[in-house]
């Protein structure tokens, strides 16, 4: 078996930012090396006034930098901050090892964790776009090599341009490719829209248990481990909540702070499963010191994506772990709307139930009809284009409790008894 790679890990601190976040930025970064199955040797916080140019730390930095690493016989340096083209080629030129950024990193675990096709097009697109102002890096010296006469170009420099155009020309198909997928998941969106069920998006930070929510609810048995990105393709599942009450659920791909704007722009296909829910279920690990930067980073992306004014039902998950009963009373106290939950022991799991079964409720009001005894095509007809919660038969009539869309309604709306609350 291979040894994993030795990283050493480099996070900047801006004025403003406290000593306690620069260290949550590089236990993310800790996280997200380990996943991808890494070996941090150390990992330090960098006092950042000012960028440099050429290597966004001041030279002297970069020289104790760059003695430490050879000290340590890292293979790999990592910021966590965005390196551009020319930094990174000036550092590893400097340490003579592979440097990468917090972007690389993710486009990395999001190729190895990529599986359905969709995915795989969302994670190529992303790299083909990382990738394109970073081609020099491959070339630098071919030209000097291969050299030139004066007014003509290397070679290093004519490959670098083929190379630029076949990159661009994939980029093109591959957004092709993900537009005929997006009309596809649209189609299979408008399907299941046609089944009247109510729609939910799980949405939340990595590794805050949003797969595990949906596995509760569902028995769906998407992948769930204590790691970032653990799974990235949506998943949807019909639940049942009690009371003839169902729901669609979508587990959608985790968000993170600093997440690459690549991958933003290349998993909106992905992310439109939120868009288009009749309502999201926010899921936060509570009992994670940096809990309410990961609820805002949530905020944020769902802001971008046009869907942070949807209703919106916030569970705060791995109560179990929060020990600090004061901590939690004023959670409860500051959220008094939200539901507190741990679904790995599967407490709170009933009140979670009844909270969505409300929401549905309060989205999709139920309504009492009273059919006559010979409109049985009237009942197949709502079974068909509604969700029926309940039938009753009466001596002089069929009365059925249901949860009827707008264009369902018109062919049953004389026959309605009273809006039912």
């Amino acid at each position: 078996m291979d040894e994993p790679l030795k990283a050493f890990l480099i996070t900047l601190q801006p004025p403003g930012q406290t000593d306690a976040e620069a260290l949550t930025h590089l236990d993310e970064l800790k996280g997200l090396v380990k996943t991808l199955g890494m070996q941090t040797v150390e990992a330090i916080v960098v006092k950042h006034r000012e960028s440099h140019p050429r290597l966004l730390v001041g030279s002297g930095k970069a020289a104790e930098i760059t003695d430490r690493v050879t000290d340590l016989q890292a293979d790999v340096v990592v910021f966590d901050d965005d390196l551009s083209p020319s930094q990174q080629r000036n550092w590893e030129s400097d340490t003579g090892l592979t440097v990468i950024d917090r972007q690389e990193i993710i486009l990395e675990i999001f190729s190895e964790r990529a599986f359905t096709r969709e995915a795989v097009l969302q994670v190529a697109l992303a790299r083909m776009q990382y990738s394109l102002p970073r081609l020099v890096r491959s070339y630098a010296n071919l030209s000097r090599q291969r050299g030139g006469a004066r007014g003509n170009r290397g070679g290093g420099e004519m490959q670098l341009e083929v190379d630029r155009r076949v990159i661009l020309d994939k980029i093109d198909k591959l957004k092709d490719e993900l537009e005929t997928v997006r009309k596809h998941r649209g189609r299979t969106r408008q399907k299941r829209d046609k089944g009247n069920v109510p729609s939910a998006s799980i949405v939340g930070y990595t590794n805050a248990g949003k797969s595990t929510l949906l596995n509760v609810l569902t028995d769906a048995g998407v992948l769930q481990e204590d790691k970032l990105f653990a799974t990235l393709d949506p998943t949807t599942r019909r639940a049942a909540l009690g009371g003839g009450v169902e729901i669609l659920l979508t587990d959608t791909v985790g968000f993170i702070q600093k997440l690459p704007h690549h991958l933003v722009d290349a998993f909106r296909s992905t992310l439109e499963e939120a868009v288009h829910a009749d309502f999201l279920i926010h899921v936060v690990d509570c009992a994670h010191p940096d809990w309410d930067s990961h609820r805002k980073t949530t905020l944020e992306v769902l802001g971008s994506l046009g869907a942070v004014d949807k209703p919106q039902l916030l569970v705060f998950n791995k109560i179990d772990a929060l020990t600090d009963e004061v901590l939690r009373r004023g959670l409860e106290i500051q959220y008094p709307d939200a539901v507190f939950v741990s679904l790995h022991r599967g407490t709170g799991l009933e009140g979670l139930k009844e909270r969505l079964s409300a929401t549905v409720r309060k989205l999709h009001v139920p309504r009492l009809l009273r059919l006559p005894l010979d409109r049985g095509d009237l009942v197949g007809y709502l079974y068909k284009n509604a969700q029926v919660l309940a039938e009753r038969y009466t001596d002089t009539a069929i009365e059925i409790e249901a949860m009827i869309p707008a264009q369902a309604l018109a062919a049953v709306a004389a026959f309605e008894v009273e809006p039912k609350q």
